[in-house]
């Protein structure tokens, strides 16, 4: 059976990037698949110590690059209160056949608490590949491809540079509502119909590709 991590950081309880998240993951256990769900503002991952960095120094100093392994660079009392928070993080993802990740624009960016799970789960050299990575984005402004502020978004693309150039994934899916500020900005109170196209559009694509990648699992020992 496949097994989907959807992970949520919208500081909102009701946002659209739950709405998109929960759009796939119901496909998903709709065509049979497991999910496990991870809501990073709720209960939120702590930001790295020193502890960890010294697990990494480990991991690079003795070219430890097997996930399975990453444990036997845990030797201090620093290191394995680190390891405490890591571990369930890091069994979580590698669990996953595909991860779902929730990431409202914040300030051009993703949210704080996204990137406090980033880096408790990244290390040297480590590929997640084939996993499959989808982003679901919702943005207060237009930023797609073409728009004046498509420079600005260190949101989607950022994601997807990363999963790419440190997990070596090549194919991460980013589906976007866009313009969800002129719901309350009366300066793009204009743009709502495009707001609205934009939502449909994402809400359907999110139900058809949860539907699509549900069978998807990657290879396992056995």
């Amino acid at each position: 059976m496949s097994h989907l991590l959807h992970l949520d950081s919208s500081a909102r309880t009701d946002s659209f990037t739950r709405r998109l998240g929960a759009t796939f993951a119901d496909a998903w256990r709709a065509g049979g698949g497991e999910v496990t769900h991870r809501d990073l503002a709720a209960d939120p991952v702590p930001p790295i110590r020193e502890g960890w960095t010294r697990i990494c120094d480990t991991l690079q100093r003795e070219q430890i690059t097997d996930i399975a392994r990453y444990s036997e660079a845990v030797r201090t009392e620093q290191e394995r209160e680190a390891w405490a928070v890591v571990r369930p993080l890091l069994d979580e993802l590698v669990a996953a056949d595909a991860v779902l990740v929730g990431a409202p624009m914040y300030n051009y960016g993703i949210p704080s608490a996204l990137k406090a799970w980033i880096d408790q789960v990244t290390f040297p050299r480590m590929v997640l590949a084939p996993r499959k990575f989808v982003v679901v984005a919702a943005r207060g402004g237009a930023y797609g491809p073409g728009t004046p502020r498509e420079p600005y978004d260190h949101n989607g693309r950022y994601l997807t540079d990363f999963f790419r150039g440190h997990y070596a994934v090549e194919d991460t899916e980013v589906i976007a509502a866009e313009l969800v500020n002129s719901l309350v900005d009366p300066a793009l109170a204009g743009r709502l119909g495009q707001h609205r196209e934009s939502l449909a559009d994402a809400l359907y694509r999110a139900g058809e590709l949860g539907t699509k990648l549900v069978g998807y699992r990657i290879p396992r020992e056995d």
